[in-house]
């Protein structure tokens, strides 16, 4: 602590000695030694410490370097990528649209088909409806006529009064059957 006492109180002492301050008008001696802890202090710091910090220098440099190479490879890589994804996309977009036109083909194609299925099963179930109306149409006529020619036999009986036998029946109800119209109940003409 003494010392540092001793150094402190230098400059004063040097103050109060010369009447000015030893910095603002340094002698040629301190300038010499001042010169010389220079060179000496640039010579263990060019022997020691600055191929030290030269090497770390170097090392930060090779890592920015080495950085900025490893970020262009990512960017090119990126781009290739970027243009890769561009590409899948334009192909996914076009076959999605390609997949639309299909649907929409097989749509207009499956309604068409169901329109003329429709068209076709219409027209089979009319047809059918026609046959059946006319089966029926027929079967009730052939019933029509055998409830005529009962009626014609029994009213010949009760007219006559007398049991026909079966040709007496037969040409009786050919005729009665002669002379009724069916082919207005059947609704065609004939």
């Amino acid at each position: 602590m003494e010392l540092l006492g001793n150094i402190a109180a230098l400059p004063l002492a040097a103050e109060k000695s010369e009447g000015g301050s030893f910095l603002v008008s340094p002698g040629l001696g301190l300038m010499i030694w001042t010169l010389v802890l220079f060179l000496f202090t640039m010579w263990v710091l060019s022997k020691l410490a600055f191929p030290k910090i030269q090497e770390a220098l170097d090392r930060r440099a090779k890592t920015i370097a080495e950085s900025l190479d490893a970020a262009e490879r990512q960017r090119r890589e990126s781009d290739e990528l970027l243009e890769e994804y561009r590409g899948r996309l334009a192909e996914a977009r076009e076959q999605a649209d390609d997949i639309m036109a299909r649907a929409r083909k097989a749509a207009d194609t499956a309604e068409a088909e169901a329109t003329v299925a429709g068209r076709e099963k219409r027209e089979e179930l009319v047809s059918a409806a026609k046959r059946d109306i006319e089966a029926e149409t027929r079967r009730s006529l052939e019933q029509i006529r055998k409830e005529v020619a009962d009626l014609t036999v029994l009213a010949t009986e009760k007219v006559t009064r007398k049991t026909l036998n079966a040709d007496d029946q037969r040409r009786l109800v050919e005729e009665a059957l002669s002379e009724v119209d069916f082919s207005r109940l059947s609704g065609a003409e004939n």
